[in-house]
């Protein structure tokens, strides 16, 4: 019954964008933003006589049928996923625009769920939060858990994405602070308890910002993955928890010594977890999970470091099986 709500919120929601798109003469893209700005201000948002009044009509219908559904939030966030990926193939956008995998979200969800004590305040925060889709997976599941005291903070450089971001925040009724920045720079968020990222993979443009990070390249431009995870190891608290997606042979270039300098000045590092090889469509672009841990009072390196890798998704015993061992060796060497 819940997929076929989904996949009935997805159709009507689809008519829509496409409906926006021939009127607007638009990209898909756009469209979904509009469509889903609509939903959130229940007024349909017209400009030099576009969408027509007959188009209108049938854009009030459709977004009826849509509210009538009464989909949950996490129902409305698999709507706004498909639609992405319907977006990818449409617009053909670029890497960056791309979403992060819900089973991957699942899986850090499930992490942090033996991570975190579920009476405290906890303040996450996502530098290359994107879509945000991968905050709202982890909000969803952590909720479901029992953890009611978080805060979610995302930042990011790119308008569509932050734009996205918003619309689908708002369309869930949940609460994410959403901040538009160069996460190169400092900050303006609190310090975290959590940090989560998707990290971007390839080179930073402007030298002149790096000056000043451990991890930047002695000659030409610097890996931004690196500059990113120097920059999220500032911003955490001690004893706090970063967990990046990052490309499976980082610590097989040339500026890997850099980086490996960065994490041994201000953290421990506590493991390396290849992420299942069928997530992804081919060797080049497999990722890792990255985990390292802020020092601090609590905070001791992980003997030994968590070095494997998860099995294919479809194998759902031996990826119960690997999960709960996962969760053993925490229980042994995370304390927060």
């Amino acid at each position: 019954m819940e997929i076929k709500k989904v996949k009935q919120g997805f159709d009507l929601f689809l008519e829509s964008v496409n409906l926006l798109m021939k009127s607007l003469n638009s990209s898909f893209l756009d469209a979904l933003i509009e469509s889903g700005d609509n939903l959130n201000t229940g007024q349909i948002m017209v400009e030099n006589g576009h969408p027509t009044e007959a188009e209108q009509k049938k854009l009030t219908e459709i977004y009826q049928q849509f509210s009538n559904l009464a989909l949950t939030a996490e129902q409305k966030r698999q709507v706004i996923q498909f639609a992405l990926f319907r977006a990818q193939s449409v617009d053909k956008i670029q890497a960056t625009h791309q979403l992060t995998p819900d089973s991957i979200g699942v899986l850090i969800a499930d992490f942090l769920k033996s991570f975190l004590p579920t009476s405290r305040p906890i303040v996450l925060v996502d530098p290359t939060v994107g879509t945000a889709n991968l905050l709202l997976t982890l909000d969803h599941f952590l909720q479901k858990a029992g953890f009611s005291n978080l805060e979610f903070w995302g930042i990011d450089n790119d308008d569509t994405l932050l734009a996205i971001a918003s619309m689908s925040v708002q369309l869930q009724q949940t609460q994410i602070e959403l901040y538009h920045q160069d996460a190169i720079d400092p900050w303006i968020t609190p310090k975290a308890d959590i940090i989560v990222a998707d990290l971007p993979v390839g080179y930073y443009p402007l030298d002149e910002k790096t000056k000043n990070f451990t991890s930047r390249s002695v000659k030409g431009h610097s890996f931004v993955h690196h500059l990113l995870i120097e920059q999220s190891l500032l911003q955490l608290k001690p004893n706090g928890l970063g967990i990046f997606l990052v490309p499976k042979f980082i610590f097989q270039t040339a500026e890997a010594k850099a980086l490996l300098k960065v994490i041994q000045s201000f953290a421990h590092f506590q493991g390396l977890l290849n992420l299942p090889a069928d997530l992804f469509a081919s060797k080049e672009a497999q990722k890792s999970l990255l985990i390292l841990q802020k020092k601090g009072p609590i905070a001791k390196q992980a003997v030994p470091v968590l070095i494997g890798e998860f099995p294919i998704i479809k194998d759902h015993a031996k990826l119960e099986n690997f999960v709960e061992q996962v969760k053993s060796w925490q229980h042994k060497n995370l304390f927060y």
